[in-house]
């Protein structure tokens, strides 16, 4: 009859066998995978591997449990940054390569509303009243508990006024638009939104909202940020 220590001695050695078939690869690719801003430096190849291997290097030992060699670490962000960059950035450029139209919108207000059962039909009415709507901005988003209204500032008087029993959060004025058309095929290519935002937060820029439907997204920026924001996109095309 197998005794307790017959099992224990099998759960430890089935542990040991599970534990030993982490190589030092899987543990640093799935290090740098929940490191958004690495994976994109591995990728354009802007990181020295050295530095950064003797940076990770103790966490990497502390999920393997034993100590290892720099070299070893190296090795691995070699394979991991080629890979990087042939499968995910290669794809994201050659949809950014293909962007459409770009239009930019100054002169607009964010308004945030709290949800309400009369939000609805304010917008309703609201929408009912703009005469040649495609020579204003105009988009709406709905959460949970809020909802936000993008529109030009000539439509303000018009707004406040259909929604001054409304609860205003928020307003937020000063601020433009850059609406982006992409080819179909950027809804089976993941990472190319973050792709753009990120471009965005290293030059310093700040996103308000985004608005997108499935080929065409649209971020608000402060006025004062609009031609760098422009400039970035219009120079996605040239990566």
């Amino acid at each position: 009859m197998l005794n307790n220590n017959y099992f224990k001695n099998m759960l430890y050695i089935q542990h040991t066998v599970k534990y030993n078939m982490k190589t030092i690869s899987s543990v640093v690719e799935n290090y740098i995978k929940n490191k958004p801003f690495l994976s994109t430096a591995l990728s354009e190849g802007i990181i020295n591997l050295t530095s950064l291997s003797r940076k990770i290097k103790p966490e990497i030992e502390l999920v393997l449990r034993k100590k290892i060699r720099s070299g070893a670490i190296v090795m691995a962000l070699k394979r991991i940054s080629n890979s990087l960059e042939f499968v995910s950035t290669h794809k994201i450029l050659k949809i950014l390569k293909n962007i459409g139209d770009i239009t930019v919108r100054s002169n607009l207000i964010d308004y945030s509303f709290k949800v309400s059962d009369n939000l609805l039909s304010c917008q309703a009415k609201f929408l009912s009243e703009i005469d040649n709507p495609q020579l204003f901005f105009y988009t709406s988003s709905r959460g949970v508990t809020e909802s936000n209204i993008i529109i030009s500032n000539e439509m303000k008087a018009k707004i406040e006024t259909y929604f001054e029993k409304e609860i205003l959060i928020k307003k937020t004025d000063n601020l433009s638009s850059i609406s982006i058309k992409l080819p179909v095929e950027n809804i089976s290519i993941p990472g190319v939104y973050y792709f753009i935002f990120q471009k965005m937060s290293w030059e310093g820029i700040n996103i308000i909202e985004v608005i997108s439907t499935s080929n065409e997204f649209t971020i608000v920026v402060d006025d004062q940020n609009v031609n760098d924001a422009f400039k970035i996109i219009k120079n996605l095309k040239n990566l």
